[in-house]
């Protein structure tokens, strides 16, 4: 962090450099009144340094002139301690800057007298710092030193797994962040999650939500524009959380998005409407889940994409039993909603619900509907007698949560602490 010791002195205190820097500015003024008459008083506002300005020199090497608490080229330097930066022979400071390989500088604070330094904030384990400091002798005349040295790496990392894989997806995919170790205290909640940058074009307004201690989901208000391009990662490598635990690599993320693409299914009228870009592209009947067994009301996000699957009653505990070969199977939930084939139920498709909570369409239909949609895109299920979809635990319910809600469960955005937001996860087993 760059400091100017004169920031720090008393107002109308005039530092060596000041007053070099005014009668600099008087040259000026007197070689602009000669120009016109005389073309020989260009001589005298040569760019030289024939008149003597000490700022016109080349910087001296302010090796000597300057104490460091730490040598140059240290390979082992302890990233809990202060940087230190001291200066000898009267000379001052009148900048210091630390930086590691990444660009990430070193908060400082720079005495009054501008004779000392000391950074206020952790340097990052296992780095590559590069220190630059400038002083000012007593004739005004500015002096550098730079060195490098490397702090010693961690012993206990905090890793972080980014999703979702590079790809393509839907508008509804959200970003994810799984730590390797809980954090829970609000400070570093809010390091962490400063550390995950987020890059969308084009731009829109996002948010991160702390699902629990060891989980992060990213949205945007409402969903990502189609065919834009987000990218995801992190610089919490080297960064100090608390006490023995540094930030861990993290392998960054680039998502982009497709068409949007958006199926309304309506359990009262039994029909799905597919909207591409905002223009309906096909309607269908359906049967949803029947009493006892009625499919989640809300916004869902597909999760995979399945061109044959086994259900059977047993999966879900119900009473009648099945034993079904499901074609064409486009997954909802962690528990086992599906949209697919089923050509068992095309008497009751569009007339009742009959199903064990998926939702139940033609084999034909099912099939142009697997074709047609990709991970991240949107199935909203309306009218439904069923519960609510949960935000977390069972697939991405995240859009189910209202901006406001959403946004407090940052640790950067808002002032409370933040909970665990995450639902008990429903059980992983497939429904018809």
């Amino acid at each position: 962090m760059s400091h100017r010791p004169r920031t720090a002195l008393p107002q109308g205190f005039l530092t060596p450099r000041t007053l070099t820097r005014r009668h600099k500015r008087r040259a000026v003024k007197s070689c602009a009144l000669l120009l016109a008459p005389l073309s020989v008083g260009l001589a005298a506002c040569g760019t030289g340094n024939s008149s003597g300005d000490p700022l016109a020199s080349a910087p001296y090497d302010a090796t000597d002139a300057v104490s460091v608490s730490t040598r140059a080229d240290a390979t082992d330097v302890d990233p809990n301690q202060p940087l230190k930066v001291t200066s000898r022979n009267g000379d001052t400071l009148t900048d210091v800057t630390a930086a590691d390989a990444s660009g990430r500088v070193v908060p400082g604070e720079l005495s009054a007298d501008g004779k000392s330094w000391h950074s206020t904030g952790p340097l990052a384990a296992g780095a590559h710092y590069t220190l630059d400091v400038g002083t000012e002798n007593q004739d005004g005349a500015p002096g550098r030193r730079t060195m490098d040295f490397r702090t010693r790496p961690a012993s206990k990392h905090l890793n972080v797994k980014l999703g979702p894989q590079n790809g393509t997806y839907g508008v509804g995919m959200p970003l994810t962040a799984e730590l390797s170790r809980p954090v829970k205290e609000r400070r570093q909640r809010e390091l962490v999650e400063r550390a995950l940058k987020v890059d969308s074009q084009p731009r829109v307004e996002g948010s991160w939500h702390w699902v629990d201690s060891k989980k992060l989901h990213y949205r945007p208000r409402s969903y990502w524009p189609a065919h834009a391009t987000i990218t995801l990662r992190s610089s919490l490598k080297g960064l100090k959380i608390r006490k023995g635990l540094y930030g861990g690599k993290a392998k960054p993320v680039r998502m982009k998005t497709g068409d949007r693409i958006v199926a309304v299914a309506d359990a009262s009228s039994l029909r799905m409407t597919v909207k591409k870009n905002g223009r309906t592209v096909h309607t269908m009947p359906i049967t949803t889940g029947k009493a006892g067994y009625e499919t989640r009301n809300g916004i869902k996000v597909i999760l995979t994409k399945e061109p044959y699957v086994r259900m059977t009653s047993a999966s879900i505990g119900a009473s009648d039993f099945y034993d079904l070969g499901v074609h064409w199977a486009t997954r909802l939930t962690d528990s086992g909603e599906y949209v697919h084939g089923a050509p068992w139920s095309v008497g009751s498709q569009g007339v009742s619900n009959t199903s064990h909570g998926c939702t139940g369409m033609s084999s034909e239909n099912a099939k142009w509907f697997f074709n047609t949609v990709r991970e991240g895109d949107i199935v909203q299920h309306v009218n439904t007698a069923g519960e609510k979809m949960a935000p977390f635990g069972n697939g991405f319910g995240d859009w189910n949560m209202d901006w406001k809600e959403w946004r407090a469960g940052s640790a950067v955005d808002h002032g409370r602490p933040v909970g665990n937001g995450a639902a008990d996860a429903a059980r992983l087993r497939p429904q018809v």
